[in-house]
């Protein structure tokens, strides 16, 4: 392993939704990146403050208080280059765009300390283990396909994450979802963690605002093809929104349950099944480039096993 050493901070103004939350609880919440004793130790050493002084973990905060962490991260690492293939779709000196596939972790976590994402873009260009997370501004869950840009420079890193938080730089999904959701709408429904289960994300008024645009393509066989446009970027934004309306994402592990296959056909239960991940991809990607501010704008075809599941559906 590589050691990385990085600043990092961020400062965050305390919500309505957040009142009243113990402030480690906030902190593992905004930060999941870092354990929570980790996060702990730091709130200890006086790393972590609200309202610019030190707090126990278990203050309760306020609205309208800060919440700031600032850190070096010597400790942290990046992953060591592997020779990983990856489809990139456009690369210049300050950006590359890629074709992530279904079940390539983005970056190492627990469980995942190789074979990811991360690894492969050290082994492209040695280059970015001067940047946190070599580059990576965003990202898609392991069994999700499609767009993602990283950075390749300090200056093109910033200016991506601001695009990120102006919601400027557009992102487009397709996906496959149990029954038959309204031709056009948009969810806009607060995200957070569940209250009972880490794993699972929830619609939750604590949670982070959260707004998604859907279009209805086609329907058949009690399923539907969406195409969906995120004007925020949440942890399983997506499969939460589409859940929460009743209509969850085909093959979905962690949101769909049993009950939504009742009104299906046996021959699609089975195709759905064989599939075996989430049926989304990100389809098109378009951002302001970081030097020039040309306007760009990508677009990649549905996957081989999408589109095989497609024809099943739709056919």
């Amino acid at each position: 392993m590589l050691p990385m050493s990085l600043w990092f901070e961020d400062c965050i103004i305390i919500s309505d939704g957040q009142q009243g939350m113990r402030v480690d609880q906030l902190a593992a919440r905004l930060w999941s990146d870092f354990s929570r004793e980790q996060l702990k130790s730091w709130m200890h050493a006086g790393k972590i403050r609200c309202k610019g002084i030190n707090v126990r973990p278990s203050y309760r905060v306020k609205t309208g208080e800060s919440l700031d962490i600032g850190i070096f991260l010597e400790d942290r690492t990046v992953a060591e280059p592997e020779n990983i293939p990856l489809e990139i779709i456009y690369e210049d000196d300050s950006i590359l765009v890629l074709n992530k596939p279904a079940g390539l972790v983005v970056h190492p976590g627990a469980g995942n300390p190789q074979g990811t994402l991360m690894n492969g873009l050290l082994y492209l260009d040695a280059s970015l283990a001067a940047l946190p997370r070599a580059g990576l501004v965003h990202r898609l869950d392991k069994n999700t396909s499609g767009l993602m840009v990283v950075a390749r420079t300090a200056v093109a890193r910033e200016s991506l994450i601001s695009q990120l938080k102006d919601h400027s730089l557009h992102r487009v999904y397709q996906a496959f979802v149990a029954g038959v959701p309204p031709a056009s709408g948009e969810v806009n429904a607060p995200i957070g963690r569940h209250v009972h289960d880490r794993i699972r994300m929830a619609v939750h008024p604590a949670g982070k605002p959260a707004l998604t645009y859907f279009q209805r393509r086609q329907t058949a066989r009690h399923c539907s093809h969406m195409e969906l446009r995120l004007a925020t970027g949440r942890t399983h934004q997506i499969r939460v929104h589409m859940h929460y309306l009743g209509y969850p994402l085909l093959g979905d592990p962690v949101y769909a349950g049993q009950h939504h296959q009742q009104n299906m056909d046996s021959a699609v239960v089975a195709a759905v099944q064989q599939f075996g991940r989430q049926a989304l991809h990100a389809s098109a990607l378009g951002l302001r480039h970081p030097l020039t501010n040309a306007i760009l704008r990508w677009e990649v075809d549905l996957p081989t096993d999408m589109t095989a599941l497609s024809h099943h559906l739709f056919s």
